[in-house]
C-alpha cells in the first residue's frame, strides 16, 4: 500500500510510516501540513532500518567502525558516497539511514570539534561531541516546519579517557556502548557482538570480527551487492582515525567469506 495520497505527500518535512519522504505537493500550490506528528521519530527510525548495517566495536586498544554500503547501481564509482567520515583527527563517524542527513550531521560534528579546539586548545572528548550532536538532532524533533533526521550515528574515538563509542538516535538520545549496531541488520549484528569478549580483543582482531559480522548480516538479508567500509583508531594509527589498510581489509574479507561458508 502506497503512502502517496494519504497525506504523507503534503510536506517535505513529513515521513510516511515506512520511513519515506515524498515530493511536497505544496510546491505546486497546495498548502503544507503544519501539524506536528509524534510518530515522526518512529518513522525516522524506519528510514534507518531501510539502510545498510553499521557497527562499532570498542576494544582494549581502540575502536573499529564498519558499514555495509549497499550498491544500488553497477554504474556507481567504487568508494563513492562513503558512510564513514572523519570528524576530527581522533574521531570517526559511521551512519545508517539517509545519506544526505549523514553528511549534514558529520559537518555539524566537525564544526563542534573545531570550535572545541579553538576554545580550549586541545582535542575534544568524544562524549562532548556526542552530547552536542544529540542536542542538535533533538531540536529537529520539536517543530512542524522541520523533520527528524533519518539517521542513526555511531561515533568512535580514542581520547584522553581511552577508547569510546557512542550512538546518537533520531530522537536525539545518545548512549555509550562497548559494541553497537544500527540499520537493517542490527538485531543479528547485536547478537553476534554479544558473543564477543570485546574488552579482550585487539583492533586487528576486531577488524576481522567486524568484517565477519557485516558479511553475515548481508547474507541473512539476501540484499544487493555491497561494499565493506571499515576504519579504525588504534595504537597502530597513533590515535588517528584512518581507513583500515587494504591488505588487512582484504585479509579480513577473505576470512569473513570463509566463515560464511562454514556458517551455512
Amino acid at each position: 500500500m502506497t503512502s502517496i495520497g494519504t497525506g504523507y505527500d503534503l510536506s517535505a518535512s513529513t515521513y510516511s510510516p515506512d520511513g519515506r519522504i515524498f515530493q511536497a505537493s505544496y510546491l505546486f500550490g497546495l498548502a503544507p501540513n503544519h501539524c506536528i506528528d509524534m510518530p515522526q521519530v518512529e518513522y525516522a527510525n524506519k528510514a534507518v532500518e531501510n539502510s545498510g548495517t553499521a557497527i562499532g566495536l570498542r576494544v582494549k586498544d581502540g575502536v573499529v567502525l564498519a558499514v555495509e554500503k549497499l550498491v544500488h547501481s553497477k554504474l556507481l564509482v567504487p568508494g563513492a558516497n562513503r558512510r564513514i567520515q572523519t570528524i576530527d583527527r581522533h574521531i570517526g563517524l559511521a551512519t545508517a539511514g539517509l545519506l544526505a542527513d549523514g553528511r549534514h550531521l558529520s559537518n555539524r560534528a566537525r564544526d563542534e570539534a573545531s570550535n572545541y579546539r579553538d576554545q580550549y586548545g586541545q582535542p575534544s572528548p568524544l562524549k562532548y561531541i556526542a552530547d552536542r550532536l544529540s542536542l542538535y538532532v533533538q531540536a529537529y524533533t520539536l517543530y512542524s516546519s522541520v523533520r527528524p533526521f533519518g539517521i542513526s550515528t555511531i561515533l568512535g574515538a580514542v581520547d584522553k579517557d581511552g577508547p569510546a563509542l557512542y550512538v546518537v538516535e533520531p530522537s536525539g538520545v545518545f548512549y555509550g556502548y562497548h559494541g553497537a549496531a544500527v540499520g537493517k541488520g542490527r538485531q543479528l549484528a547485536k547478537t553476534e557482538l554479544e558473543k564477543l569478549q570485546l574488552s579482550e580483543l585487539t583492533t586487528r582482531e576486531a577488524v576481522k570480527e567486524a568484517a565477519r559480522i557485516i558479511y553475515l548480516v548481508h547474507d541473512d538479508a539476501k540484499e544487493k551487492d555491497f561494499e565493506l567500509e571499515i576504519s579504525w583508531i588504534s595504537d597502530e594509527t597513533n590515535g588517528l582515525h584512518l581507513p583500515v589498510p587494504k591488505e588487512l581489509q582484504a585479509e579480513a574479507e577473505a576470512a569473513a567469506k570463509a566463515a560464511l561458508e562454514t556458517f551455512d
